[in-house]
């Protein structure tokens, strides 16, 4: 089902749907988060769930059950394919087991709105449906880009002879740049670099100062790369199980998030004043440099995702991003 993102349109037809199913029993969804709640990335899934749970009285809530402490990060894509879960706020970086060509989704340079329009978003749908056995439901974090940060200098885009903590996110870009890689849960890495374990690590421009990183990070390279994909799945099962009205109050909800997105260029701007107040310096790339680096983030990106299945990553690549 293609979503029409103006929240103005859905809100109409949701409210006759809502109206028509007044007497329906009221459904609740297990819901868990991929992030600590209250953090960068929960925020848009804890501001989701409010508003259904506020406007879906007899219709439709959502439990809110808890974050990486009720289902570790990378066990959240299982836990939904399996049903264990009826929804989730989860990164795709955390399930490219499953799919493992939904690791183009960061390498998107056009907005989740623009890929409802293009087709993009069903064809991710039914990848999802038929790999994960989940609806695609919603994207959020369009607009943040992913950075480097170190706690020691590098004064070109070379990685040789750091450990970096990484993700699926940025692993073939790290490691065509010479680091040495180290996958862990979030949860990890600030004793990591306590201990002095690795170098530095991937993350978005939001989030650092929320989960104390900045206590032990030094630099963050600029310019920032790929964009931030945090998005909401609902098991197949449970999603073919609700009602019209149901599944017309998700999607408001959906819609209403992803208009959001616009926002996270301010937020950005915020947090990267914070960070230097917090006494992380920046390095900057500028010239061949920063074309490197871009460059080669994007062509190694492409590139891993093409060595799963080359066709799916023509197809992905032509409405994630056409210019690229």
């Amino acid at each position: 089902m293609k979503i029409k993102l103006s929240t103005a349109l859905i809100v109409g037809v949701s409210a006759a749907a809502f109206a028509a199913s007044a007497a329906a029993e009221e459904v609740t969804l297990r819901g868990v988060s991929s992030f600590a709640k209250a953090t960068a990335f929960s925020r848009a899934w804890e501001d989701f769930v409010e508003y259904v749970n506020q406007n879906g009285k007899g219709v439709l809530q959502i439990n809110y059950i808890g974050g990486p402490e009720a289902v570790p990060p990378f066990e959240v894509g299982n836990a939904v394919q399996s049903g264990v879960v009826d929804i989730a706020n989860v990164t795709s970086a955390y399930y490219t087991n499953l799919i493992p060509e939904s690791d183009a989704l960061h390498l998107a340079t056009t907005t989740i709105q623009e890929q409802r329009e293009n087709g993009c978003y069903d064809l991710i749908n039914v990848m999802h449906e038929e790999k994960i056995n989940a609806h695609y439901l919603a994207r959020t974090g369009d607009n943040v880009p992913f950075h480097l940060y170190l706690t020691k200098p590098i004064d070109k885009p070379d990685l040789s002879g750091l450990t970096i903590r990484t993700t699926p996110v940025y692993q073939a870009f790290f490691a065509a740049l010479g680091a040495n890689l180290v996958r862990t849960a979030p949860g990890e890495v600030y004793t990591a670099l306590e201990r002095g374990s690795i170098d530095g690590y991937g993350w978005p421009i939001q989030g650092v100062l929320d989960l104390g990183w900045h206590e032990r990070t030094k630099y963050r390279v600029d310019p920032g790369f790929y964009q931030v994909d945090v998005n909401f799945l609902v098991n197949l099962a449970a999603w073919n199980k609700l009602d019209d009205a149901q599944r017309a109050l998700l999607e408001e909800a959906a819609a209403r998030t992803e208009e959001k997105n616009a926002e996270n260029k301010q937020v950005n701007e915020e947090e990267r004043r914070r960070q230097a107040e917090a006494g992380i310096e920046t390095i900057a790339f500028a010239g061949a440099d920063q074309e490197k680096w871009l460059q080669s983030a994007q062509d190694e990106g492409w590139k891993s995702v093409a060595q799963v299945d080359q066709a799916a990553a023509e197809k992905l690549r032509a409405c994630l991003s056409p210019a690229s």
